[in-house]
């Protein structure tokens, strides 16, 4: 049963396509401005943004240190387990 339904999951997926191909043009390799970021900026925006992914950076940092405290704690309870 679960063979027959991978199979037919992955005939529907082959029927599916992502994107139409768009013919990319000499201007596409010139253009150096970044209109997204242009317009965040302009309305005060990019600040937020790099706020959030400080914010969310810390958080990843903090985590990490927390999580090398506790096996470091761990491991040296083990170490004094073995040596007593």
């Amino acid at each position: 049963m679960k063979k027959w339904l991978v199979v037919l999951f992955l005939a529907i997926s082959l029927q599916v396509l992502a994107q139409e191909k768009i013919e990319i043009t000499e201007e596409d390799y010139s253009n150096s401005r970044i209109e997204m970021a242009d317009v965040m900026r302009s309305e005060g925006k990019i600040y937020v943004l790099v706020g959030i992914i400080g914010i969310i950076f810390a958080g990843i940092l903090v985590y990490v240190i927390n999580t090398d405290r506790k096996v470091a704690k761990l491991e040296k309870l083990l170490q004094d387990q073995e040596i007593t």
